[in-house]
């Protein structure tokens, strides 16, 4: 049994270097991806406050499908293009939106959704799914999120693809 904790005072950077420790543990030398993004999802509602949902898509023939997540049940397929996930695998780029109602297109899966950050996963230059992660609070996800989502996305690209 693996016991995972966030420190209760720590700062975000020490946040996310401990999620990415902890990642790193859960998940080295674990073939199995959906095993890993399960793990993985657990672990990032463990460790990061005020979501409502935290996840992978999987891109699975040129459309994303719900993979592992913690949260309540959500959109099974998103087609590439179409709201924040959809975008993020469009472009690979980390889409960070302080205001998901003005996101033009957004996919409403959860009405108590405010803010969303979702981070494109790569490996070998193919997109392998997406980190999706929504809060209830608006503005919940900066800049330091997002670099410290990016970075997990980097470690993990090879163990969920």
């Amino acid at each position: 049994m693996y016991d995972f904790s966030p420190t209760a005072t720590a700062d975000k950077a020490t946040l996310y270097d401990d999620l990415l420790s902890a990642a790193d543990a859960l998940t080295a030398g674990e073939p199995d991806p959906v095993a890993n993004m399960a793990n993985l999802a657990a672990l990032l509602w463990q460790f990061l406050p005020d979501l409502n949902w935290a996840g992978f898509y999987r891109m699975v023939d040129g459309e994303l499908v719900l993979g592992p997540f913690q949260g309540k049940p959500a959109c099974i397929r998103i087609p590439v293009g179409q709201g924040v996930c959809g975008a993020a695998a469009a472009s690979r780029e980390t889409q960070l939106v302080a205001d998901v109602h003005a996101f033009p297109g957004h996919i409403a899966c959860d009405a108590a959704s405010a803010s969303e950050l979702v981070v494109p996963v790569v490996q070998d230059g193919a997109l392998v799914g997406v980190i999706d992660l929504d809060s209830p609070r608006p503005a919940r996800f900066d800049a330091e999120d997002a670099a410290g989502i990016e970075r997990l996305a980097t470690l993990i690209a090879g163990r969920v693809g």
